[in-house]
């Protein structure tokens, strides 16, 4: 059954791929009045403000329990540098808040940390709604159970959890690599300049791997590894592209701090999960497309593919 569906697949693959290399502009458009047709700026918006209600429970949950195995001072340093690739430019902001919390830990009781438990898992809950209605091809084949998606916020919570421990861990070994320094053709070479790029490189791949387990696991049935990766990459090269573009902005030409106020920081960091947040959707609406161009292909060659499931 495995063979035969791996032959399958291979087959709309190929179809799929035959379509895009001969009318590439038609697929772009139509990933893209697809993307409309699904209200994708609405569904980003909806994934970017319960991102914002759950970034800050989250990242204090996971201080306070990773705080237990690891030196308090490396992980908060470990959580501002990686949190500048997903909200540039406020990610000292938002550590301060998180920092001073862990001060406060004594104060935390199980009514508050089931609370906060709760509104970090609604941002994974209202990704999986927003994927349900890009991959809806595939949720009027095979439904869900409810107690899966129940459950798979809570999960994600864990693994990324666990994501943040691992990183931290190799983080504070990079860094340590970067106050030594070799020897090499009589010169002593200092290894700072290396262990930044290899730091760099590290939350790049950490975003690769979060975006593509996203694309893999949040639709409604078994969707191929490859194109998930694919995925992955490509949103992630698009919001370094863009992250960069938003920190320029910021620093040059925005008077955001004039108009907003006190209410910089939120603004701010909403308007970065909008962008993100479209990326991801963006990202997930092309391989629907491709999965859509693959069967409809096959069905009628030569015709162009409805964006409607």
């Amino acid at each position: 059954m495995s063979r035969r569906r791996d032959w399958r697949t291979r087959l709309l693959d190929h179809r799929a791929n035959a379509y895009i290399v001969s009318h590439p502009l038609a697929f772009a458009l139509q990933v893209l009045s697809g993307f409309r047709a699904n209200q994708g700026l609405l569904l980003a918006g909806a994934v970017a403000y319960y991102a914002l209600l759950s970034i800050v429970p989250f990242l204090m949950l996971v201080v306070v329990v990773l705080s237990h195995f690891l030196d308090q001072a490396e992980l908060i340093e470990t959580l501002r540098r990686y949190l500048e690739l997903l909200v540039p430019g406020q990610s000292r902001s938002i550590v301060a808040e998180v920092a001073n919390f862990l001060a406060n830990r004594p104060i935390i009781t199980w009514v508050l940390a089931v609370t906060m438990l709760f509104f970090s898992s609604l941002a994974f809950t209202v990704l999986e709604n927003a994927m349900s209605v890009i991959f809806v091809h595939r949720a009027a084949v095979r439904r869900r159970h409810f107690l899966v998606s129940a459950v798979l916020p809570y999960c994600y919570i864990l693994a990324l959890g666990l994501g943040i421990m691992i990183v931290s861990l190799v983080a504070g070994t990079l860094q340590v690599m970067g106050t030594e320094s070799v020897w090499l053709f009589g010169l002593e070479w200092s290894l700072d300049g290396v262990s930044g790029v290899l730091l760099y490189l590290l939350g790049l791949m950490g975003e690769i791997l979060v975006l593509t387990s996203i694309y893999l696991v949040m639709p409604v049935g078994r969707l191929s590894v490859w194109h998930a990766l694919i995925g992955g990459v490509t949103a992630t090269l698009l919001w370094e592209l863009a992250r960069h573009v938003l920190v320029w902005y910021f620093s040059t030409v925005s008077q955001v701090n004039l108009v907003y106020g006190s209410m910089t920081t939120a603004i701010v960091v909403m308007f970065s999960l909008e962008i993100a947040a479209t990326l991801l959707l963006l990202g997930a609406q092309t391989i629907a497309e491709y999965e859509r161009v693959g069967v409809q292909a096959g069905a009628s060659p030569g015709v162009r593919a409805s964006t409607q499931p």
